[in-house]
């Protein structure tokens, strides 16, 4: 048997580690390698956010980084926070042509019916599609959501849609959600996780830029005919903090939740609350939270696309190793007041085999920030490494034997 690999202390190219793994193999034989890249380590973390919530969750979109999971997988009511998904649903009819938004629907006796924050609705009505839509993210209007719920149904009824969202929010990854209606009024058996509230405001933000727009609007006043039903009760939206969604939610079972979307410059932060136990409360826990996320973290770049930042080795190839590049930046999310330094290793099976193609996938780029999630990016060949010649085997071969003949009979490793 070969003797074990040994790794090579680092060098440097570009201002990051080059990590070079040595070691005589058999041609059969592949270890698992762990190259350490000598980044050092955050000295600096963010203090951590105590919230008052029930059940929070705090993701930064661009970099995926969850900032703050407290309960995120619990299944809990959602109250008004639940409508996000009928407006995702719409959208979707938007999308594919099964709704325009100047179609007009009718308002049936159980739409009518709901109490709670309506648009005041009534069976003599006839709806725009648009102004339904606005009237369900700015007004929480329990009636239109029914109303969109009924013409989108796939057997007419509230319930039937409430079905059909369940089995949506399942396809999109929502696992531990389920719904008994459209509006999120109380119901045995009506629950979201914050998590998957946090997947749905992500989804809307991405899959829908064009009626995203919406959720940032501050008033909607609709045929006149509810003066005190005016305001979006969003709290963060005219803060300046860069808030522009999404949706409150209340009833008594649930408490005062908030799920916020706010951006500043390339950032964005996507965060639900829940169980707060007063407006004033809900609003000053959803302000200091946007205000951690941002001021406490930054986006940097660890990593440049084609940049080599480690090297593996090449098993009878025309050269003995090759460099390993990213394919785009890597930008991960520190602390921000950290010394920009960072645990990271590089993970391959090797040595390859040659050929190598150039673009070819060989190792990942594990990254570690104090006290983040664990981030991993691909890493792949810098260049094409062409099987070697004839000589190339016979000094492989040569290598092996001379191993084997130092370590003696003796050695049984």
């Amino acid at each position: 048997m070969p003797s074990p690999a040994k790794t090579v202390p680092a060098r440097v190219r570009n201002g990051l580690p080059l990590a070079r793994l040595r070691g005589v193999f058999a041609p059969a034989l592949r270890l698992s390698l762990a190259a350490s890249l000598s980044l050092g380590l955050s000295t600096l973390a963010a203090a951590a956010f105590e919230t008052k919530a029930r059940a929070a969750y705090v993701v930064d979109q661009g970099t995926d980084t969850v900032l703050l999971s407290k309960n995120p997988e619990e299944p809990l009511p959602p109250a008004s926070m639940s409508k996000l998904m009928t407006l995702y649903v719409a959208f979707e009819a938007l999308r594919d042509g099964r709704l325009t938004l100047d179609e007009r629907l009718p308002v049936s006796e159980h739409a009518m019916s709901y109490g709670g924050s309506t648009m005041f609705l009534d069976t003599t009505d006839r709806v725009r599609v648009e102004d339904l839509l606005r009237g369900i993210i700015v007004l929480s209007g329990n009636d239109a959501c029914v109303v969109i719920a009924e013409a989108l149904s796939p057997d007419g009824t509230e319930a039937g849609f409430a079905r059909y969202m369940t089995k949506r929010a399942q396809d999109m990854g929502m696992e531990n959600s389920n719904f008994a209606n459209s509006n999120g009024w109380p119901a045995a058996g009506h629950r979201m996780s914050v998590e998957d509230l946090a997947i749905l405001a992500e989804r809307l933000i991405e899959d829908f830029p064009e009626y995203y727009p919406l959720f940032a609007e501050t008033r909607f006043e609709f045929d006149g005919r509810a003066p005190s039903n005016t305001r979006n009760r969003n709290p963060l939206l005219q803060l300046g903090i860069g808030a522009d969604g999404l949706k409150t939610g209340h009833t008594e079972e649930a408490g005062y939740g908030l799920v916020g979307s706010a951006k500043q410059g390339d950032r964005r932060v996507i965060f639900v609350i829940s169980g707060m136990p007063s407006t004033s409360s809900r609003a000053e826990e959803a302000e200091a939270l946007v205000n951690w996320s941002f001021r406490q973290f930054a986006k940097k770049t660890v990593a440049k696309a084609g940049v080599p930042v480690a090297e593996a080795e090449i098993w009878r190839g025309a050269k003995r190793s090759v460099g390993l590049v990213p394919t785009e930046d890597l930008e991960i999310l520190l602390p921000a007041l950290s010394d920009d330094k960072i645990e990271a290793e590089v993970v391959y099976t090797g040595p390859v085999d040659a050929p190598v193609k150039k673009g070819q996938r060989l190792a990942e780029l594990v990254m570690k920030p104090e006290d983040l999630p664990e981030v991993r990016l691909p890493l792949v060949a810098a260049e094409d490494v062409p099987a070697g010649g004839f000589a190339v085997r016979v000094k492989t071969a040569a290598q092996v034997l001379m191993k084997r003949f130092l370590r003696g009979p003796g050695d049984a490793s």
